[in-house]
């Protein structure tokens, strides 16, 4: 029953995914003993090596995780007495043993922090964390007649998913937004759908279910005012904004809000903005992810610590798995048949990136946004056996 309400005791970072080699790598530990200061022991025991260390305090729980180039530099930066971050210092007074863990490269300690942060959740870690931001889908879906809604988890009959965003009222507005501006409706499951092109033994006079139909701000599927072939066309039209495939919606709100403040009406110009605000920022986001995994498809060599070379193969933005660059005939067959796993799947441009991923494939573009030298010395995976640079 204690393991309900309190954090589970640190025995180790636990397996690391993207750790090729058949050897466990090492957990290094310094305690404060009477006598003997956590400084003295880092001091003492920690190289200068790229890796990942923790704090553990006194009650055995991991409440920080962090990477660094050189470990024992970064280690010893929380012992200074002046200029030391006051968070860092709160960190390193609660801590009764530092442990480390040793990293071929620096983008390898990168990605092995976020494998941490996300297993152990340390409450002194902000970045990284899977539950400090709530993050939801956009989908387009619910038959007979699709709108655009917020879903933790995408359901299976979805027309189209997009995503994931931060869920808050920043989305909630956007998707508001966006069902306004192409006419879908957002009205719950059960209101009965009625289409103008619906064929009725007795034809009635439908009423909307709500004022949106009154306002223009839906086409009204739910009192036959609109075709089921009008109304899918809107649907597909708002899958092509999403897509980042037709931008007529910023343009003409952009336009028409202009052309208010240009006629002195500044109460239409402010909603103008508000609706443009909303969407654009929607759509900003979205082209972003569609970036971070359409640009990063590769196989990108590393150069490790101790000769330790590594091949991180790279997929929509997600480092799927890891190998030791290939030198001989047997590394050569096993690395094929590690790049024809990751890569031998079709993938759908549109799906959207897993919640567990998405951490991983925003880091994978940071990375290559702050180093684009690095990105020029990355290996198609299609050709990545049959050049000189792939077999060593």
């Amino acid at each position: 029953m204690s393991a309900t309400f309190f954090p589970t005791a640190f025995a180790g970072f636990g397996p690391n995914r993207l750790y090729p080699w058949p050897e466990p790598n090492t957990l290094h530990q310094v305690h404060a003993r009477p006598g003997r200061s956590l400084r003295a022991a880092v001091r003492q025991e920690c190289p200068r090596h790229p890796g990942v260390y923790g704090m553990v305090n006194a009650r055995n729980e991991l409440i920080y995780v962090g990477k660094a180039k050189s470990l024992r530099t970064r280690l010893l930066s929380y012992f200074r007495k002046r200029g030391q971050d006051p968070r860092a210092r709160r960190i390193i007074q609660q801590a009764r043993s530092i442990v480390w863990e040793f990293a071929p490269s620096d983008f390898a300690a990168l990605l092995r922090e976020l494998e941490l942060i996300r297993r152990w959740q340390p409450r002194c870690n902000v970045q990284g964390q899977p539950r400090r931001r709530r993050r939801t889908f956009l989908c387009l879906g619910r038959r007979p007649a699709p709108y655009a809604f917020l879903s933790a988890r995408p359901p299976s009959g979805a027309v189209a998913c997009f995503g994931p965003l931060f869920s808050g009222p920043r989305a909630t507005e956007a998707v508001r937004r966006l069902n306004d501006w192409f006419g879908l409706r957002d009205c719950p499951q059960k209101q009965e759908m009625v289409f103008a092109d619906q064929a009725e033994l007795f034809p009635v006079l439908h009423s909307a279910g709500c004022l949106r139909l009154e306002i223009g701000t839906c086409l009204g599927p739910c009192a036959a005012a609109c075709s089921r072939t009008a109304y899918d066309d809107r649907v597909q039209a708002a899958r092509a904004f999403l897509e980042g495939n037709d931008r007529t919606p910023l343009d003409s709100l952009h336009k028409d809000m202009s052309a208010a403040s240009e006629a002195m009406a500044f109460e239409r110009a402010g909603m103008l903005r508000d609706k443009l605000a909303a969407l654009q920022w929607l759509f900003d986001h979205l082209d972003r992810l569609r970036q971070a995994r359409d640009r990063h498809t590769c196989i990108y060599p590393v150069s490790g610590h101790g000769g330790r070379d590594l091949w991180y193969l790279i997929r929509r933005g997600w480092v799927a798995a890891a190998l030791p660059t290939p030198r001989d005939d047997d590394s050569r067959r096993a690395a094929e048949a590690l790049i024809e796993s990751v890569y031998g799947q079709p993938s759908i441009g549109t799906e959207p990136t897993r919640l567990e991923e998405i951490d991983g494939v925003l880091l994978v573009a940071a990375w290559f946004r702050k180093r684009p030298e690095e990105r020029t010395r990355a290996i198609n995976p299609h050709g990545a056996l049959l050049r000189p640079q792939g077999f060593v």
